[in-house]
């Protein structure tokens, strides 16, 4: 037990979370998404969560998996050419994960992916939260941009959804 981690994560109420992502700010991420939707195929799913309960952090639950619970939940994988992303933020952790499903397989590596996360996860840190995560939607979408091309249909909400 990470006694530091579990600290964090007690004393992260959601209020934190929504002072970080206010309504302007999600009315942002979302165009942003809708935006960035426009270049390609793919389908990009943003999910904020201020900390796990405390249940999850006994169990030692890792924002990587938290973020497969939430891809799931989400159903960020029921997109007909299986080509969802979800871009996930454990605030509490400082965390951003991102989870392709299948249709990225072979086709973008896990290095680039962890590159957007590591680059938002600095940006968090020297502006804005809406401005980190609107440039890591921007560079998915880039790199999704490479293998899906553009098609007129939206599967997945574009609203970030708040855990």
């Amino acid at each position: 037990m990470n006694f530091a981690r579990l600290s964090r994560h007690l004393f992260m109420p959601r209020r934190h979370l929504r002072r970080a992502f206010d309504e302007a700010a999600l009315n942002a991420i979302e165009k942003a998404i809708t935006d960035t939707e426009r270049t390609h195929g793919g389908e990009i799913r943003v999910a904020l969560e201020a900390s796990l309960d405390p249940a999850e952090l006994f169990r030692e639950i890792s924002p990587r998996q938290r973020a497969l619970q939430a891809f799931s939940h989400l159903g960020v994988w029921d997109t007909e050419l299986n080509n969802g992303v979800l871009i996930y933020v454990l605030w509490a952790d400082h965390d951003v994960e991102i989870v392709a499903d299948r249709g990225f397989n072979g086709r973008i590596t896990a290095q680039e992916w962890s590159e957007v996360c590591h680059r938002m996860e600095r940006l968090f840190s020297q502006e804005s939260a809406a401005a980190a995560l609107i440039a890591g939607i921007q560079a998915a979408g880039t790199l999704i941009a490479r293998h899906f091309p553009v098609a007129d249909r939206n599967e997945l909400p574009d609203r970030p959804t708040l855990l």
